[in-house]
């Protein structure tokens, strides 16, 4: 009799549960947005959250906060209840920031739903600089240490990281300024006030097509499908690799099956051949993985930059 019970008690909790994973998500869901409108990370968000709304059939809405260089948006994202009803976008510089920040927002405290794909950085110039091609720019940019005005994110955004990495790299010393996003940092370049920028392909391609910034060279292992006449650094003998990616997250704690539920529901949208059509007119590369396969990728990020940052002298909040 007591086993009857015991068996129909399990019955009843495992129907709830099912009953509850069916059911979710009953309601909208929060889309937040770690950097202002229209860069690169807005645009994408807003692209998957309104595949992802009919995928779900429940409406996304997305909210940009601006600050701390992403970390205020981070801060939202990882602060909000664990129910699965507050997802967001996170990117390269959601790892680095865990080491260049004295009050860092951890990886830990976020729940990693998929991998939207890579973005390389890239290496641009305007119009009326000198500097015709990467090698001209390398030279003259070890001739004269810091004369070189260089817009970027601030310390730990991915474009800063990019410009980081080929100083380190090169042995070259640029005069970086920070901006706050990609699209401010492409206004600076189109109106003069830097010379050049390390933000990706996308964000300066319709600008080298109508002859306002000159795209000097790709920091990626193969060219960029957007832009197959540029080469990338190591084909012009230089070994530079850098970029920033981007990954849907979620606050740490979500249930496994919300999270399921989720993650599942992104592979879909992400690997929908009307979807990446879409994303890749937009510029952006998919490279659509599910949880633990994009948390991977991202402990693997995480491994390699430490080192970059340690030796910039960029690291405040050491690894324990």
């Amino acid at each position: 009799m007591k086993i009857r019970i015991a068996l129909s008690t399990l019955a009843t909790v495992c129907a709830a549960s099912m009953a509850a994973a069916q059911s979710f998500p009953d309601g909208p869901i929060t889309w937040v947005v770690n950097w202002p409108a229209g860069g690169g990370q807005d645009t994408t968000s807003r692209l998957v959250a309104e595949a992802l709304t009919k995928e779900l059939g429940v409406p996304i809405a997305v909210e940009n906060y601006d600050g701390a260089g992403g970390l205020a948006g981070m801060r939202v994202l990882a602060g909000a209840d664990a129910d699965g009803y507050t997802i967001g976008m996170l990117g390269s510089s959601s790892v680095i920031q865990q080491y260049t920040t004295d009050a860092p927002v951890m990886m830990e405290q976020f729940s990693v739903l998929s991998f939207f794909g890579p973005d390389p950085g890239a290496l641009s110039v305007g119009a009326g600089t000198d500097f015709d091609t990467l090698e001209t720019f390398i030279s003259m940019a070890k001739e004269a240490p810091a004369s070189v005005i260089n817009g970027n994110d601030p310390p730990g955004g991915a474009s800063f990281i990019s410009a980081a990495i080929m100083e380190a790299a090169l042995g070259l010393e640029l005069n970086k300024i920070p901006y706050k996003g990609y699209a401010p940092t492409v206004t600076a370049l189109l109106g003069g006030e830097v010379q050049s920028a390390t933000v990706p392909i996308p964000q300066v391609l319709e600008h080298n097509a109508s002859g306002d910034v000159r795209i000097l060279g790709v920091m990626a292992a193969e060219r960029h499908f957007l832009a197959p006449d540029i080469p990338t650094f190591a084909e012009q003998g230089f070994d530079v690799v850098a970029g920033d990616f981007r990954a849907v997250v979620g606050p740490a704690g979500i249930p496994d099956d919300r999270l399921e539920i989720l993650s599942n529901a992104l592979v879909a949208v992400l690997t929908s051949p009307e979807f990446v059509e879409k994303a890749n007119a937009a510029g952006y590369m998919i490279e659509p993985l599910g949880a633990e396969a994009a948390s991977a990728r991202i402990a693997t990020f995480d491994t390699q930059v430490y080192p970059v940052l340690e030796a910039a002298g960029l690291v405040t909040n050491p690894r324990k």
